[in-house]
């Protein structure tokens, strides 16, 4: 996994220029590996919506980049998309975007005897997310938390 983090941040560091100067924003990227295939997917914003048009382009201009960098080792397939209703949460300011919203979570290691959590976020402070689940409040660290996508 360690691997797959470092690719993100590769990745994310390669193509976020490329994102911008086609006037949009990128939300986040997902990196999942099985075996020696990988999934790579990009998700972008636009305060008017994302297009299939925009999605075309910045496939396209990655692809390109990417053919020539090479960060990810053995085959892998592009996809890019808008994040959608029930779209990821990537970083500590997008949860804070999103407080008063109910989320599911799963964590990358086991909190109080479970691993995925369903609740509201309660407050963001620096790199903390407070989520209220069954009236209890519980802090995380957002670097422990391995997905987390908005409930619609």
């Amino acid at each position: 996994m360690s691997n797959a983090k470092s690719g993100v941040a590769l990745v994310t560091e390669m193509i976020e220029p490329t994102v911008t100067a086609l006037e949009l924003e990128l939300w986040g990227i997902d990196l999942t590996r099985q075996g020696r295939f990988s999934l790579l997917r990009i998700y972008i914003e636009h305060e008017d919506g994302v297009t299939i048009e925009d999605c075309a382009k910045v496939s396209r201009q990655v692809s390109a980049l990417l053919d020539v960098e090479e960060p990810i080792t053995g085959e892998y397939t592009l996809e890019v998309s808008s994040p959608g209703l029930d779209r990821p949460l990537f970083t500590a300011a997008q949860y804070e975007q999103y407080i008063g919203s109910e989320i599911d979570l799963r964590l990358r290691n086991a909190l109080q005897g479970r691993r995925k959590f369903k609740g509201k976020i309660v407050k963001v402070i620096g790199d903390n997310v407070c989520l209220l689940v069954d009236d209890a409040e519980i802090d995380l660290v957002h670097s422990d938390i391995e997905k987390a996508n908005v409930v619609y």
